[in-house]
């Protein structure tokens, strides 16, 4: 057995999301967002070089012997699966591991707003589900993918990087394709889905250009895509789609974009209220035909207004989503503080006066 293998045991067991493996630092738990160091000493790079040597495959090592980083994901028998990635630091070599949950939350679990869910029956059109790095999108996806492949009769195909959650085939087919694995790239997966006969297209992550350009084309020409973007906010996350076309071509993706966007769910993990756990908290924005108008006459600006008042419709800000949340006593209020755009409101509420803007009495 491996030896990073105890590493990953002790993870799991201590409801960890991530463990840090760093040449010259003691191993690094991650609970609840804070990281915390293991008891044992710093592991040299010589030690860690060789522990993690013992997970790759021949070509992973010629290619992390090559000077590569590497992305993939690790099975550890009877302890479930970790996304890994492997690269070099001043000092050595380091490895992140993310710990994949056992089973995949349904919907319920997760608190997905039902307006996104509603959407997920759409024949086609694109959903985006955004936020930072770590903040559980790949896991609402498994979930989304999870629901739809046990209500119906769908071909799904799914291109990720790496494989994380494994979606046997229940009521829909679901295949799964891995990037550097079974194709080169996201837009050559999706490229090649396209004559597959989809009916839902999940694609890890739009990374580049060519991929948002043939998600668009995908959603526009009959199929439901779901990706994720690394973005805060529902306006950053129309703006990044905008942007990242060429400047000719951004009337016209804005035009598309405004027909077959159907929802963003922008979402970050606060603490609950005991500080026991995370949960997530969604910013969702549905393009009803005002928000289309606003998306494709390039008045981005304006979206945020149109969610902050579109509560029966099933929209919210996240500030709004955070304080509904605290009200429900189901999160902290200094971490709700934290994430808030617009802090005056949580003020009131906040348990850590150091969290808080310091009023300075100079020149009174």
């Amino acid at each position: 057995m491996p030896g990073v293998d105890g590493y990953l045991q002790l993870a799991r067991q201590h409801g960890c999301s991530d463990l840090h493996l760093s040449a010259g630092e003691p191993p690094l738990l991650r609970r609840n967002g804070e990281l915390w160091p293991m008891k044992s000493g710093p592991l040299d790079d010589g030690e860690l070089h060789a522990l993690l040597l013992e997970l790759l495959n021949e070509a992973q090592q010629l290619a992390f012997e090559a000077g590569e980083d590497l992305d993939f994901a690790y099975e550890l028998g009877g302890h479930g699966a970790f996304r890994v990635n492997l690269f070099r630091k001043v000092g050595g070599i380091a490895a992140t591991f993310r710990v994949i949950p056992e089973e995949i939350p349904s919907l319920d679990e997760l608190g997905i707003p039902h307006a996104v869910r509603r959407l997920l029956d759409s024949p086609h059109g694109l959903i985006l589900v955004t936020g930072t790095t770590g903040c559980g999108k790949t896991t609402s996806l498994a979930s989304m993918i999870d629901h739809l492949n046990g209500s119906r009769k769908l071909n799904i195909i799914s291109l990720e990087d790496p494989i994380e959650y494994i979606h046997p085939s229940r009521q829909s087919l679901v295949i799964q394709r891995e990037v550097g694995t079974h194709v080169p790239s996201f837009s050559a997966g999706l490229r090649e889905a396209l004559r597959e006969d989809p009916d839902v297209i999940l694609v890890g992550e739009l990374r580049d250009t060519e991929t948002i350009e043939l998600a668009l084309i995908a959603a526009e020409t009959g199929h439901l895509v779901l990706s994720t973007l690394h973005t805060r906010g529902a306006v950053k996350t129309v703006d990044r789609v905008i942007d990242a076309l060429p400047l000719e071509q951004r009337p016209q993706g804005a035009n598309v974009l405004a027909h077959e966007l159907l929802a963003v769910l922008s979402q970050c993990l606060v603490l609950n209220a005991e500080r026991s756990a995370r949960r997530a908290v969604f910013e969702t924005m549905l393009v009803t035909p005002a928000i289309g108008n606003l998306i494709a006459g390039s008045k981005i600006h304006q979206i945020r207004s149109s969610i902050e008042t579109g509560r029966e419709a099933g929209m919210q800000t996240l500030d709004q989503a955070l304080m509904q949340a605290l009200e429900a006593g189901e999160i902290d209020p200094d971490d709700a503080y934290l994430y808030a755009h617009d802090k005056r409101p949580f003020q009131r509420l906040v348990k850590d006066p150091s969290l808080l803007p310091q009023v300075s009495l100079v020149g009174r």
